[in-house]
C-alpha cells in the first residue's frame, strides 16, 4: 500500500478521535485502533514514515504513531 494512502487513513482516524477533549486519550485511541486494525506491514510503513519525516501526519497522529513504535 502506498504511503500516501496510509497517511490519509491515519489522519482520518485522527480526525475521528480529535473530538476527544483529552488528547492523550485520543492518541491512545488512535494507537489502539491502528494496532488492532492494520496489517503489520501497514503499521511498519507508517512508523517508518513518521520516523523519517511525518510531515503530512497531524500532530495528534504523530503522537499516536510514536507511542505505537515503542
Amino acid at each position: 500500500m502506498k504511503t500516501e494512502r496510509l497517511v490519509k487513513m491515519a489522519n482520518d482516524i485522527g480526525n475521528f478521535f480529535n473530538s476527544e477533549i483529552d488528547k492523550e486519550v485520543a492518541a491512545e485511541g488512535i494507537k489502539n485502533h491502528i494496532s488492532r486494525s492494520w496489517d503489520p506491514r501497514m503499521r511498519a510503513a507508517i512508523i517508518a514514515y513518521c520516523k523519517e519525516d511525518g510531515a503530512e501526519l497531524s500532530p495528534l497522529v504523530k503522537t499516536a504513531i510514536t507511542k505505537l513504535a515503542v
